[in-house]
């Protein structure tokens, strides 16, 4: 990357607005997400995120895609690996003494497979904002559907939460048992003594655009936002249906999941293998509607 390309990408994101909104893009990356849920995340006004947005596609840092009426956006992995390759190219002045083992050590971790865990079963996080009916439903489909090898999670990002009498009644309905279900907070599982996860996924936007601490021990994380079947308005029948096609894409995405052979897979496999997944199920909404 050339000097002045460099000098107008740090420019673009020496401000707190602007990388803000460039470090929720690379949280979400490689997705590309609305202006609207953008704004709404950060709180941020049309015109000020506009501008924002202008100036990082300016710096090549983002792109835009328009959608129907909607714009969205998405980071330039390309640009912004061009700029961090700029930032350590000469990186301990060619010594390879201090640099190869710490580029061996990355390679490394993205070549091996899985860890392959006889002696427990793989932990795996599903987060959302309230922990009251998405993410509840993941942790009783895994925790049926896949006993044998995962035990399943879940926890809301919001301080307060409680189980939805809907989410639970589909669930009885269809003869999960409801009995240990109960809302919880994501700060439970950052406690030092909390189980150490293998696989976190969000389930919703909100959760997934939110800041949250790196997980020990680097679990492979996916996104899976559905929608909100709480915020559904209309008659007991259609809240009703709204619930269960929820249930539905979420057990149809983990069953996807429980069929993947994890132990033959590395982790660049497996993680792109979980994002198609979502990215399936997103096409099939979008051509249902």
């Amino acid at each position: 990357m050339e000097i002045d390309r460099s000098i107008e990408t740090l420019s673009a994101l020496a401000h707190p607005g602007r990388l803000a909104v460039f470090r929720l893009l690379a949280r979400r990356a490689p997705d590309a997400v609305r202006a609207g849920e953008i704004a709404g995340a950060l709180e941020l006004k049309p015109n000020t995120l506009s501008n924002y947005v202008s100036v990082l596609s300016r710096a090549g840092l983002i792109t835009a895609h328009r959608f129907g009426t909607s714009i969205s956006y998405r980071i330039n992995l390309t640009r912004a690996g061009e700029f961090i390759d700029f930032l350590v190219m000469d990186c301990c002045r060619g010594r390879p003494e201090l640099c190869d083992p710490l580029a061996a050590h990355a390679l490394h971790r993205l070549e091996k497979g899985f860890p392959q865990m006889t002696d427990r079963k793989f932990n795996v996080l599903f987060i959302c904002t309230g922990n009251s009916a998405r993410s509840i439903f993941a942790e009783a489909i895994i925790n049926r559907e896949g006993a044998d090898k995962f035990q399943g999670f879940s926890a809301g990002t919001s301080p307060y939460s409680e189980l939805n009498p809907n989410a639970l009644e589909v669930l009885r309905q269809l003869g999960y048992d409801t009995s240990k279900l109960k809302a919880k907070n994501i700060s439970e599982f950052q406690k030092p003594d909390a189980p150490k996860m293998d696989f976190v996924f969000t389930v919703c936007d909100r959760a997934a655009n939110e800041e949250c601490a790196p997980w020990p021990g680097q679990p492979i994380s996916a996104h899976w936002g559905l929608p909100d079947p709480v915020k559904v308005e209309g008659t007991t029948a259609e809240r009703a249906l709204a619930f269960k096609d929820v249930f539905r894409a979420m057990r149809l995405r983990l069953t996807g999941f429980l069929a993947l052979p994890i132990d033959k897979l590395d982790r660049v496999s497996l993680q792109k293998a979980l994002d198609e997944i979502g990215e399936k199920q997103v096409r099939s909404d979008s051509q249902a509607s």
